[in-house]
């Protein structure tokens, strides 16, 4: 893949639309840890990192929209190291804590949480090495 110092390195890059950019980005940064890394104009977009993933904040232009209504129409999952300071740290700023950080057979711990614009995200937490079939999974390749 080409390198381009304008958009993430990562392959997969969540787009996520918010009504106000900059608040987004200050709010995203202090209730989950992520870093700015371009800033696209005052308020139109922004480009965040977190490890080794990304994330785009966007403005609601266009047909643009933050979530709304009933339903969960989407999620992005993080990696962290320490799910339930990560949860606490959320919490302090604001995040409407869905699910606490709960330990699963597949060896993750995660948490879920939804963010001032109504996004749901999950943070998860590496426990175990498990296979897939050891919690009725089945791997593929």
């Amino acid at each position: 893949m080409e390198v381009n110092r304008s958009i993430p390195a990562a392959q997969v890059v969540p787009i996520l639309t918010y009504p106000d950019v900059r608040a987004a980005v200050a709010w995203l940064a202090a209730a989950f840890g992520f870093a700015e890394r371009v800033r696209i104009g005052e308020d139109h977009r922004a480009q965040l990192r977190f490890g080794d993933g990304a994330l785009i904040v966007a403005d609601t232009g266009s047909d643009r929209r933050p979530p709304g209504g009933e339903g969960v129409t989407h999620a992005v999952l993080v990696r962290v190291d320490d799910a339930r300071a990560h949860c606490e740290r959320a919490r302090a700023h604001g995040a409407r804590i869905v699910m606490e950080p709960t330990d699963f057979e597949y060896g993750e711990r995660q948490y879920h949480a939804e963010d001032l614009a109504g996004h749901r995200w999950t943070f998860s937490q590496t426990l175990a090495d498990v296979a897939p079939e050891e919690w009725g999974g089945q791997s593929i390749a």
